[in-house]
């Protein structure tokens, strides 16, 4: 027969090891991950990939100092479970070893998941680089300059990254200053640039590098040749500007045209043209003017005559000899001159006359 001890010990290791109440995000080592954004504030982040159902309280203390535990002011929550503590800067002491303690109560129990100590200055992560510019300097080389939100810039070392439009990969190089040079530059290609910043060695042993800043272009087809900042503003000067400008000139051209067309008839009036008005006398009357102005017919036939004259021939007869003396100058007065005949003459419509040779 077994010793009651040999029995107790399967039982035991049963307990401790079963699965228990216990969830499993809390047997699985949640973990703590503490950032120092720009070294302006701090979050640290718990909980594996899946969503933890359980909430935990973190406390936090630096060593050396007064040792006096703190809880977490500000949680970080998702869907009503917390993930993390935002810790604000005046919370925060670098250069003194920071301890994290975070529990949690489970069936009326508590489990404590202590932390590693951690250095602050070992977890700044910098905010990414502003203000790209290009500069084209001689022999066809280019000069990239940046600036960086983080307050020492002597303690950053930075990482430009760029290819040209002709390139399937990225190049990427170390830059201890705020300056990279591109030598020998192709003006048929278009370059751009990214740039991100880490702490350096002298500084702390933080791996955390910056987000990449926002891209700058240069070269033949890029839209700008500036910095980032020029390349947005350009962008919004011809989407939303340039076609709201052209609206408003187009309006006020045509405001502009119909109050010079109304001076312009004022100055200087339109002289009628008056064909059309003519057409029915053409068209209509065909070219009929009495019907066409409404003349009554009594006036037009009054305009008619209303007898017959005979037609008078005149003629001239030509001389013929005759036995009939000639007039003697000397005795009596010369003939008449020859002229129209008489109304009242009874003889003959017609006198001629004869000259002396």
């Amino acid at each position: 027969m077994a010793a009651p001890g040999t029995l107790l010990v399967p039982v035991l290791l049963l307990l401790l090891c079963g699965p228990g109440p216990y969830p499993a995000a809390v047997h699985s080592h949640p973990g703590v991950e503490c950032v120092f954004f720009n070294e302006e504030y701090m979050t640290c982040m718990w909980g594996s990939k899946e969503m933890p159902t359980v909430n935990y309280s973190l406390f936090y203390w630096y060593k050396n100092t007064s040792n006096k535990v703190v809880e977490c002011k500000h949680y970080l929550q998702d869907q009503g479970v917390r993930v993390g503590c935002h810790f604000e800067q005046n919370e925060l002491i670098q250069f003194q070893p920071f301890h994290v303690l975070i529990t949690a109560s489970v069936g009326g129990k508590t489990l404590e998941i202590p932390s590693k100590p951690m250095l602050l200055q070992d977890l700044v992560k910098p905010g990414a680089p502003v203000n790209l510019t290009i500069h084209n300097t001689s022999n066809h080389q280019l000069q990239l300059t940046w600036a960086s939100p983080y307050r020492r810039e002597n303690c950053l070392e930075h990482a430009v990254k760029y290819k040209s439009n002709k390139d399937t990969s990225w190049t990427e190089l170390s830059v201890n200053g705020a300056v990279f040079s591109l030598p020998s530059v192709d003006y048929e290609k278009s370059y751009t640039f990214y740039v991100r910043s880490k702490i350096n060695k002298y500084c702390g042993t933080t791996q955390f590098w910056s987000e990449w800043s926002v891209p700058v272009v240069w070269g033949s087809n890029s839209t700008s040749k500036g910095t980032a900042e020029e390349w947005l503003h350009w962008f919004g000067i011809r989407t939303v500007l340039v076609p709201i400008a052209s609206c408003l000139l187009l309006l006020v051209l045509v405001i502009l045209l119909v109050r010079m067309e109304r001076v312009w008839v004022i100055l200087m009036p339109r002289i009628p043209n008056p064909s059309k008005n003519f057409d029915e006398l053409f068209i209509t009357h065909n070219g009929n003017f009495q019907e066409w102005a409404g003349v009554p017919k009594d006036v037009v036939e009054s305009f008619k005559p209303n007898y017959n004259e005979n037609i008078c021939y005149v003629t001239e007869l030509p001389p013929k000899d005759s036995h009939e003396p000639l007039w003697d100058s000397s005795n009596q007065a010369p003939p008449p001159v020859p002229g129209p005949p008489a109304a009242h003459n009874e003889h003959s419509p017609y006198q001629n006359s004869y000259g002396r040779v």
